[in-house]
């Protein structure tokens, strides 16, 4: 399958699954659901890109696995945190400020905001696509280096995921801050392993000319979205609303991002 093509199919389907999300979401009064899908979604892509490349198959199978993967565990562990559970605090708060008027409103929005999503993980997976087209035989070095740090972050944030869980689950109480692991060198360690994912999708995209400078800027962008946007600020604002001046004594100790040791309180 051609490249436009592949792209047009990946984006009709994760489409289709975030409206169906989106309907999910009305239905249980719980817009959560956005993050299981903006994750499952590259699975999806990835399955596409799999079995419909023009690429080498080893090639194909391996960046497959690597997002296909990557994507499943988080959808996985964001199900287990969603599904069943009240809303978020982040869409908690997007439900207040957009419903002012009225629910109709609120729902377009959260279908625009679902549908931004998507069209983000389409984006996100070029790395994805420009290697499942490439057709040299063999993985070349660059590639299995990418695979290596890949293998770490995708360990390093099943660890701090499932600290995070250890804690909440550890009966410290809702306004107690998990300064534990990996989080007593990194506020956002799980954020950061993230990113380092998407540092490996550019690489594995470098050893595929002439579109694989294309993925660098994934990890750029992404880091733009996770320090800017949609991940720390977002995530920092409901844990100061929740945890108050705990929370505001593990900011000045604790590095926002990249793991470093404590500074003294």
């Amino acid at each position: 399958m051609t490249t436009p093509a592949l792209l047009l199919v990946a984006a009709l389907t994760v489409i289709a699954s975030m409206t169906g999300l989106w309907l999910l979401g009305i239905r249980r009064r719980n817009f959560s659901y956005v993050d299981i899908g903006w994750s499952a979604n590259f699975a999806l892509i990835a399955l596409l890109c799999m079995l419909w490349g023009g690429g080498d198959a080893g090639r194909r199978l391996l960046i497959g696995a690597m997002y296909g993967l990557w994507g499943l565990r988080l959808a996985w562990h964001l199900g287990r945190r969603i599904v069943g559970e009240p809303e978020e605090g982040r869409y908690v708060e997007l439900r207040r400020k957009w419903g002012e008027a009225g629910e109709a409103a609120l729902n377009r929005r959260m279908y625009r905001f679902y549908l931004l999503q998507a069209v983000l993980d389409v984006v996100l997976s070029l790395p994805l696509f420009v290697v499942a087209q490439n057709p040299a035989p063999g993985i070349a070095p660059l590639e299995w280096t990418a695979l290596g740090l890949w293998i770490v972050a995708f360990v390093g944030e099943t660890i701090a995921d499932a600290q995070l869980a250890a804690f909440k689950h550890s009966g410290a109480g809702h306004a107690a801050v998990c300064d534990r692991g990996l989080w007593r060198y990194s506020r956002h360690p799980n954020y950061f392993c993230e990113w380092l994912v998407w540092v490996a999708y550019a690489l594995a995209a470098l050893a595929s000319p002439p579109w694989g400078w294309l993925g660098l800027t994934m990890p750029a962008l992404m880091l733009y979205f996770l320090l800017r946007v949609t991940g720390i600020p977002a995530t920092e604002a409901q844990a100061l609303r929740s945890k108050g001046d705990a929370y505001r004594a593990y900011q000045r100790r604790t590095s926002a991002f990249i793991p470093l040791p404590p500074r003294r309180a």
